[in-house]
Order: C-alpha cells, then sequence, then structure tokens
C-alpha cells in the first residue's frame, strides 16, 4: 500500500464500542472517528440512566458524557447537528473526563454489534454496491 489511512470512520458509541477495532488501529497508528457518536438516538442515549448518572456527577449531559467517553478513548467525535444550541452545548466537553468507575459502567452498554447498520447484510451491501459516487 502506498499511502497508509490516516482516519477510519467507523460506528462506535457506548452501545457499539469497537474496543478490538481500537486496538488495531491504535496498533497501525490510525486514529478513529465516531460515525454516529450519539447512536443515532438510539437506546434512549440523551436520557440512558447510566449516562445520566455519569452526568450528573460533572454537571454534564448524558450526550456529553458519551462524547467525553469517546475523546478519553482517542477517538475523534464531530457530532452532527444543525441547531446551534447543541453545537453549542456539543463543545463543552473539554473541561473534564471520565474516572475509571465511569468507565467501567460504560463498557457495561456495549451490545457487541451495530443496531444501526448491519456491514455483513447482502442487502446492504447490494445497496452500497451500487452508490455513484463520481461521474
Amino acid at each position: 500500500m502506498d499511502i497508509q489511512p490516516a482516519v477510519n470512520q467507523v460506528e462506535t458509541h457506548p452501545f457499539f464500542q469497537r474496543e478490538d477495532l481500537l486496538a488495531i488501529a491504535e496498533e497501525y497508528h490510525v486514529a478513529l472517528e465516531a460515525w454516529g457518536p450519539f447512536a443515532e438516538g438510539r437506546f434512549g442515549i440523551f436520557t440512558h440512566p447510566v449516562l445520566t448518572k455519569i452526568g450528573e456527577k460533572y454537571g454534564k449531559t448524558a450526550a456529553h458524557v458519551a462524547l467525553r467517553w469517546n475523546l478519553d478513548r482517542g477517538v475523534i467525535v464531530l457530532p452532527k447537528s444543525v441547531t446551534p444550541s447543541r453545537i453549542e452545548a456539543n463543545i463543552a466537553v473539554f473541561d473534564f473526563t471520565l474516572d475509571d468507575d465511569d468507565r467501567a459502567e460504560i463498557a457495561k452498554l456495549d451490545q457487541g454489534h451495530s443496531d444501526i447498520v448491519n456491514h455483513a447484510d447482502p442487502d446492504f451491501v447490494k445497496l452500497l454496491h451500487g452508490l455513484k459516487i463520481h461521474d
């Protein structure tokens, strides 16, 4: 390979943690960027009791905790929002870090698979194959 990838954008959030992929990325010096760091709103992520309880400890929201968790793992997060107040709120994650107990509680949330996209689904693979990116 002439050019090694520098960044791999993959689905990762507290409910699909991808620790195996994170380890491989670190081994090959490839940064991970979280696609769907808020799990596309699934699992009640914005009001999840574990994330909310951790957030209360720091005066933060469950969303802040989800973003900080990825940042603490060295994962790049670029949360999507078109709402100015949410964009501003999403930046408020650089004044705290999670402790070992917080990370242990979040680790228990891992489902070990995606509920958003199944990349092994033949129909999804066909859909991707049929996408036209360039003329």
